[in-house]
């Protein structure tokens, strides 16, 4: 049995030193196998460098996902285009730097496929991440049967259907990019595990990451107003994902806080 660990959207660098502090002991509890980690909010929320992907690394994460986010930072270029390990949505234009599909070994010699897509609902008009998916498989399904699939979209629905499309052909479908982590983790009738969101590693006192009065303002004046990242300590989102490694399908599907939410709201 295979175990992967994936934690949600990443938010500033507060959130990121945190996260690298706290991996020992993620690595103590869950003992996985392969670490993903969606950095794309880490650089003021926006994007991430070659730094902040060298501490992740350095920390024991094996692929960094990003998503929308990521092209809002130019530092991060050159970084997608040097190291195959930081992905971008791969349903972007192929003109743009990096690719959005790593296969890698992983601990005990494992090995583990990674593949980002974007979702088109109130999103970017992308090319289609549905039949990206299917042409990304057909290339790599001979490489290993472990295949993490992080699908950065808006709308539940499209997650949703993005699940029992790619049922019994993949691992996981984890959904990223609203920042609040869903109660729907399961596994689908194929063997496929699936959450809608796997929530934001970012400061709990704050708006999915944003400074409270910068987003009531946007919300009540209704115009742009500087993004700030909020303050405060940091909440950890994630799931751990259990995987048959003969078969591919997924055995458990288990979602985290650190700390929980009841113990920090108050």
């Amino acid at each position: 049995m295979v175990t992967i660990l994936f934690i949600g959207d990443v938010v500033g660098q507060a959130s990121l030193q945190t996260l690298v502090k706290t991996l020992p002991s993620l690595y103590e509890q869950f003992a996985p196998h392969g670490v993903i980690v969606n950095g794309e909010n880490i650089v003021d929320g926006k994007g991430l460098s070659e730094r902040e992907a060298t501490m992740l690394f350095q920390a024991g994460v094996h692929v960094i996902t990003t998503g929308n986010h990521i092209w809002e930072n130019w530092k991060a270029r050159p970084l997608l285009s040097s190291n195959p390990l930081v992905l971008r949505p791969q349903n972007y234009p192929a003109e743009n730097p990096g690719s959005g599909v790593a296969t890698t070994t992983i601990t005990q010699g494992y090995r583990m496929s990674v593949i980002q897509l974007q979702g088109r609902t109130y999103m970017q008009a992308l090319e289609c991440p549905f039949r990206t998916l299917d042409a990304v498989i057909e290339r790599i399904a001979a490489e290993t049967p472990i295949i993490i699939v992080d699908f950065h979209a808006e709308a539940t629905g499209e997650k949703v259907a993005m699940g029992y499309y790619a049922d019994g052909r993949v691992s996981a479908i984890l959904g990223t990019h609203t920042h609040i982590q869903t109660a729907d983790a399961h596994i689908l009738p194929c063997g496929t595990a699936y959450i809608t969101d796997v929530g934001m590693t970012g400061p709990v006192v704050s708006v999915i990451g944003m400074k409270i009065d910068v987003a009531l303002k946007r919300f009540l004046l209704q115009t742009a107003h500087k993004y700030e990242l909020g303050e405060g300590f940091t909440r950890i989102s994630g799931v751990v994902v259990k995987i048959d490694e003969s078969t591919g399908k997924a055995l458990a599907i288990e979602p985290f806080m650190l700390p929980e939410i009841k113990a920090t709201i108050s």
